[in-house]
């Protein structure tokens, strides 16, 4: 169901260090990025955003470390959805904010690391999805 890396994501209270490591040291560029609320940056590599990066003033603690999660972009997000339920895969799911509404699946690997699945807003979910979410998860879409 995976097509492609999508990116990775990283916090740092150091934004300029970092800034600097990965474009100075690395080669990424830093392009185009939506107007979050929270500063940060988007490195490319072949006109792709490969890495965000979002600034935060402390480090989260417990650390979680230097990788936050993995993004990849899929298809089949009905079937994904079964799939995860189906191996008793806990999930979160989100509705991306702004225009483009992608579906976007949170879960854990089995060392612990955050894999993200984002799917095409036009794909569908399951026709009693709401119902199928966690009482905490449900927030207005």
């Amino acid at each position: 169901m995976i097509e492609r890396m999508d990116h990775f994501t990283i916090v740092t209270d150091q934004l300029q260090a970092t800034r600097e490591f990965y474009i100075d040291l690395l080669g990424l560029t830093e392009g185009p990025r939506p107007p979050f609320p929270v500063a940060g940056l988007w490195l490319y590599a072949n006109g792709h955003p490969l890495l965000h990066v979002v600034q935060v003033q402390r480090m989260p603690e417990p650390r979680r470390g230097v990788l936050d999660h993995m993004a990849f972009w899929a298809e089949g997000l009905r079937q994904t959805w079964q799939l995860l339920e189906d191996r008793g895969i806990e999930f979160r799911v989100i509705r991306a904010p702004g225009a483009v509404r992608t579906w976007q699946l949170f879960f854990l690997d089995p060392n612990g690391v955050e894999v993200e699945l984002d799917f095409a807003a036009e794909e569908t979910p399951p026709e009693d999805w709401k119902a199928r979410l966690p009482p905490r998860q449900i927030k207005p879409s």
